[in-house]
């Protein structure tokens, strides 16, 4: 048979971590109250710019690995690799 302090701490440590997650989500609801959210215009003039700036820079990776391929092509042509 179980001795009753080991059932009551049992009890004590899982009612601790319950009470611990509640505290955690109190304070979660508590920090999202005090974030400031973006309008929808920021929102939008902000994933313009990501769009734009990874167009470009998938463009440039793009012409880069194209020219250093042809580079690298054009050498082994010349020198008789494969």
């Amino acid at each position: 048979m179980a001795d009753t302090t080991t059932i009551d701490s049992v009890k004590e440590v899982a009612g601790g971590r319950f009470e611990r997650f509640r505290v955690f989500l109190t304070e979660v609801r508590n920090e999202l109250k005090r974030v400031t959210w973006p309008s929808k215009k920021e929102v939008y003039a902000t994933t313009v710019i990501v769009i734009l700036t990874s167009s470009f820079f998938g463009l440039y990776l793009f012409t880069l690995d194209y020219g250093i391929n042809t580079l690298v092509q054009w050498i082994f042509r010349t020198l008789g690799g494969a």
